[in-house]
């Protein structure tokens, strides 16, 4: 195992056009899952110069039925969808929350894909597609995630704040960081590198102007990364020069491109599935949230500095094809053993997609908040998402006591 190594994540901001339409899609989840908590939504969104558009799949009570659409109905999804862009600041000549085309293309399920997924008097509720899913657990930060994406989210999460209150004006919604770490062993000594583009106000990009604009992302980096970390540090701000032409109307977005930001950075395998414009019983969504939540628990439970975990599922099928723990040479047991006290703590109920649902409680309109800074290691309106709770810490320890 290499003892000394650079790793480096990236992360891209709620104003990057893929995180425009990931938001997008979810706040369309959310909205019909307010309507019918049992709701089946597959939404995808593009984004471009003054367009949105929406396609996919979607069985919703009250909202669209046997065909069709409930009065108010698509008033409500474009109010939805303009209120999303609203929020993240988009009021430019390229791309304008009141200005844009909406072109609503959402559909009924189809009710092949819905025969496999709904439970009947022969078979329990079976997941929504086929899949390998992957959760991930590091002892690297606080919230046990990797942390060159941490940090990379957390310079983000700081500029979009200092944006919406003013104390960054100059600041446009679209902004990418990346930063890269050195490793001795599994610990992080040091920032090699922090890239920071963002977009910007005419002028910010020469003169006085483009140094205020540099000493503010340094300022940010500093407050976010501990100093010990930047004594070697290069930055890299704005390197392609001026940034003024930024989100959709820099460059398309799409739903479901940015996994990995998502996700771990890099440091954890991946399935492959995205997550935005998913109801639960998509067991690309709930199923990663699943392993997550386990990983972090066998983490959190000593039973291990690192965790990855990874279930398979067949469309149509509840039960899960395999349960796969890997604690990287860093666990305080088998990792054979870790999977059998898994399947054994009853509180989960198993891992079929009813009872990671009913467990995690995901049939709420929770998901926009989601999709933007990652899905893991996050807390929305001062509570974690249900799957970084720490509540099998407990029956881990018991198991092994």
């Amino acid at each position: 195992m290499r003892t000394d190594y650079l790793f480096t994540s990236e992360s891209v901001s709620e104003g990057h056009p893929d995180k425009v339409a990931d938001q997008i899609s979810d706040g369309i989840v959310d909205l019909f899952l307010t309507k019918d908590p049992e709701a089946r939504i597959a939404c995808e969104t593009l984004t471009t110069t003054q367009l949105v558009v929406l396609a996919g799949e979607i069985r919703c009570k009250g909202v669209y039925e046997d065909g069709e659409w409930a009065p108010g109905a698509q008033e409500e999804i474009e109010k939805t969808v303009r209120e999303t862009v609203k929020r993240i600041g988009y009021e430019q000549d390229g791309f304008h929350w009141e200005k844009f085309e909406f072109i609503n293309r959402l559909h009924g399920q189809s009710a092949h894909i819905a025969q496999g997924v709904d439970a009947a008097d022969n078979k329990d509720e079976g997941a929504g597609d086929q899949g390998i899913m992957f959760g991930y657990a590091t002892d690297e930060t606080p919230d046990l995630m990797p942390a060159t994406l941490y940090y990379s989210h957390k310079i983000l999460e700081r500029m979009a704040a200092d944006r919406h209150s003013g104390a960054a004006p100059f600041l446009e919604p679209d902004a990418k960081s990346q930063v890269t770490l050195r490793y001795e062993g599994s610990l992080p000594v040091a920032a090699t590198a922090v890239v920071v583009s963002t977009q910007h106000a005419p002028g910010y990009d020469e003169g006085e102007k483009e140094a205020e604009l540099h000493a503010y992302v340094k300022r940010v980096v500093a407050e976010v990364i501990p100093p010990v970390l930047l004594r070697e540090t290069k930055y890299y701000i704005n390197p392609t020069g001026s940034f003024e032409i930024g989100g959709p109307d820099g460059d398309a977005g799409l739903t479901g491109r940015k996994i990995i930001v998502d996700t771990y950075g890099g440091a954890a395998p991946h399935g492959g599935g995205a997550f935005s414009g998913k109801d639960p019983t998509k067991v690309d969504r709930s199923a990663a949230y699943i392993t997550r939540y386990l990983a972090k628990n066998v983490v959190a439970s000593g039973l291990a500095t690192r965790c990855t975990i990874q279930i398979a599922y067949a469309i149509g099928v509840s039960e899960p094809l395999s349960l796969y723990v890997d604690t990287h040479d860093t666990g305080t047991v088998g990792d054979d053993k870790i999977e059998e006290a898994i399947k054994a703590i009853t509180k989960l109920g198993g891992l079929t997609p009813r009872a990671i649902r009913t467990h995690l409680g995901l049939n709420k309109p929770i998901y926009q908040p989601t999709a933007a800074y990652g899905h893991f290691g996050r807390k929305a309106d001062g509570d974690f998402f249900p799957w970084e709770r720490l509540d099998l810490v407990d029956d881990l320890k018991a198991a092994f006591a």
